[in-house]
């Protein structure tokens, strides 16, 4: 039997179970990897919103990533809500000089409109955005990381994320310094259970890239989890609902 690809899913904890390290692990699992965390933050959140937000201490966060690659190891990387500058600092520390696939979602607001991270906590991006294998921007974190222009001249790969933007195209496009950009184009699904969209396309990447696909396919494979999850929401909540990754097959 071949062991499924170690992946760690660095996060904050979404109560209600659609976005964050809930939808990470779910993720992971469904597409045959081994799920390991390293919680960032713990939030009290739903559909409607976020009502609350507590990030663990940075050695907390250190503490965690430290048991998780001493002993089981991992093969990929997920990074997402990192909760205070301190952690990320420490996220980078613990990843800079290892040789595996990192996947960073920059996140900062969530799909209700939560403000997730402060402007200290952005500014401590720039260290995991030049380790990351590629980092995913949605529309708005592209614009508030000083848009396609100011990441293309950090040099580093990047996955402009379309999700958000208008129109019945979604369109994301891979760019990467002396490559070729690589677009996607793809008919919108039109549906309110978008809670998480982010959070499990990064963790598919990651997966992906963890059974040593290349980075373009990763994408690809990971884009048509996520329509498909967005097809098998089960319609629960009133707000933006949650996904359906348990009846992808």
């Amino acid at each position: 039997m071949t062991a499924p690809p170690r992946i760690l899913a660095i996060a904050g904890s979404d109560s209600s179970g659609g976005a964050g390290i809930q939808a990470d692990i779910k993720t992971i699992t469904m597409l045959g990897g081994y799920a390991m965390t390293a919680i960032t933050a713990v939030t009290a959140q739903n559909s409607l919103g976020v009502t609350a937000i507590e990030a663990l201490s940075p050695e907390m966060v250190g503490a965690q990533i430290d048991a998780c690659l001493s002993d089981i190891g991992a093969d990929a990387v997920k990074i997402g809500m990192l909760g205070s500058p301190g952690i990320a600092e420490v996220v980078a520390m613990r990843l800079e000089g290892l040789e595996l696939p990192v996947v960073f979602d920059p996140v900062m607001v969530a799909t209700s409109g939560a403000a997730l991270a402060d402007a200290a906590t952005i500014g401590a991006f720039e260290r995991l955005m030049r380790l990351a294998t590629v980092t995913t921007p949605n529309v708005a974190e592209l614009a508030a990381l000083g848009g396609r222009e100011a990441m293309a001249a950090r040099r580093v790969a990047f996955l402009a994320k379309g999700g958000d933007a208008d129109g019945a195209i979604v369109e994301d496009v891979l760019i990467r310094p002396g490559v070729p950009d690589r677009l996607w184009r793809s008919e919108r699904i039109d549906t309110r259970h978008t809670h998480g969209t982010g959070c499990t396309l990064s963790s598919a990447i990651a997966t992906f890239l963890g059974q040593v696909l290349l980075l373009e396919d990763a994408i690809s494979e990971a884009r048509q989890f996520v329509r498909a999850a967005l097809l098998a929401a089960p319609g629960f909540g009133s707000g933006h609902g949650p996904m359906g990754h348990q009846a992808v097959r």
